[in-house]
């Protein structure tokens, strides 16, 4: 938690933490739901806390951190008894070093706060009217959720706080359904959303699985598996996937076409472009990489099918990326709207008359999403008779995935005509 509080990324820091102590299993499984849970009611624990303290700025920076794992534990992690979890944590407080009066002095505050959150927690965060403290968001973003979502931005910003649930994609290029279905673990089923989704419940090491290192499967949520199903890619087919890499929507246009449709996958960055060739290799799909910024990179067109999944601000996997909320910035926005805007554009006139182009967000924020279309000049096509479950509020033709209503991330998506 500290070294994510000083910049680092939380899965980084705790596989590298987790490597350092030797955590493993259900050890480190237990360790993640605790530090990414922290990581992301930071806001909520903060405000806790503060309402408990007499004075909130003279909390020791680390007697805090201590205080917001206690908190976490005694008020949003199930099956802990508020004695261990005050236990745990006054322990904790009298480990950090300094005298021993002080080392006191920080276990009875650290006691007292917490026993005190444990009994008027509850009811503070029930009387809480500020949606941006009770689930832990900025506030720019749970505005933003709030003016477009309306009575039902709280349980959405609320799934957003749940931990991720993992799913795989079934590779077929790699070998039948079964043999898959036969190596992941017994709490796997078919997703409900796309057919080669399996979707796991608890813990699952999925690098460290035969079925990953044999490219049969790869990690990827039921939401993101929906552009490249919705684009369609058939045998013979010209298709683009505009900003491709970390690969697995070109990877699973692969897959759909059988390897028979010619894919042009471009990716900006060329360390990225390289990992995407491996992992093609890996899955056993065929496509080119192309190294460019994907509004300029010369491509000869025209193209069946066209891909875009641009950069966006990811308020959709808030879930997945624990500390993605607090490195988000609202000056950003804007500028990044402006190159969604501009791919888009270039897809558009890439495409083929009578071709179709898949935009796609993991983003809720209409900026990126209805505002971006909209602008565009496209033909918004229909989807609400296929997904009818998944139509989009505001955007008529256009779907939207849900984490509270779904149980996948949120993604926005179109197929758009010229």
């Amino acid at each position: 938690m500290r070294r994510t509080a000083d910049g680092a990324f939380a899965d980084r820091a705790l596989a590298a933490e987790a490597r350092k102590a030797g955590l493993g299993g259900k050890v480190r499984s237990a360790a993640m739901r605790l530090s990414f849970g922290v990581v992301q009611r930071r806001r909520t624990l903060d405000w806790l806390i503060d309402q408990a303290v007499d004075r909130p700025d003279k909390v020791e920076p680390r007697v805090r951190e201590v205080l917001r794992l206690g908190t976490y534990e005694l008020l949003f992690s199930d099956g802990v008894p508020e004695h261990a979890a005050v236990d745990q944590a006054v322990r904790a407080a009298r480990s950090i070093p300094g005298s021993g009066p002080r080392r006191a002095g920080r276990g009875g505050l650290v006691n007292a706060v917490l026993r005190r959150v444990a009994r008027d927690g509850p009811g503070w965060l029930d009387d809480c009217t500020q949606p941006a403290i009770r689930h832990s968001m900025p506030d720019w973003i749970a505005e933003r959720m709030v003016r477009d979502f309306g009575d039902s931005a709280g349980p959405l910003m609320a799934a957003m706080n749940e931990p991720a649930r993992t799913s795989v994609r079934w590779n077929p290029l790699r070998g039948p359904r079964a043999t898959v279905e036969r190596g992941l673990p017994p709490t796997a089923r078919r997703g409900e959303i796309a057919p080669e989704a399996y979707v796991i419940e608890g813990p699952f090491d999925l690098e460290g699985s035969p079925l990953w290192r044999q490219g049969r499967v790869m990690g990827q949520s039921e939401a993101s598996m929906l552009p490249a199903r919705i684009l369609d890619p058939r045998p013979g087919e010209r298709i683009l996937d505009l900003c491709s890499a970390p690969g697995a929507k070109a990877t699973q246009l692969a897959a759909l076409s059988h390897n028979a449709a010619d894919i042009v996958a471009v990716e900006l960055h060329e360390s990225r472009a390289r990992s995407l060739e491996r992992l093609a290799k890996r899955l056993g799909a065929r496509l080119e990489v192309v190294v460019g910024d994907g509004r300029e990179v010369p491509l000869e067109g025209p193209f069946d099918g066209v891909l875009l999944d641009p950069p966006c601000t990811g308020t959709g996997v808030l879930s997945a990326r624990p500390d993605a909320r607090w490195r988000r910035r609202e000056e950003a926005l804007l500028p990044l709207t402006g190159l969604q805007r501009e791919l888009l554009a270039h897809a558009l006139e890439l495409v083929a008359p009578h071709g179709r182009v898949v935009y796609s967000t993991c983003s809720v924020l209409a900026e990126e999403n209805e505002g971006v279309v909209e602008a565009s000049g496209g033909t918004v096509a229909d989807l609400r008779q296929a997904f009818p479950a998944l139509a989009h509020p505001r955007l008529a033709g256009a779907l939207q995935t849900r984490p509270d209503r779904d149980r996948t991330d949120g993604f926005f998506i179109a197929r758009l005509t010229v």
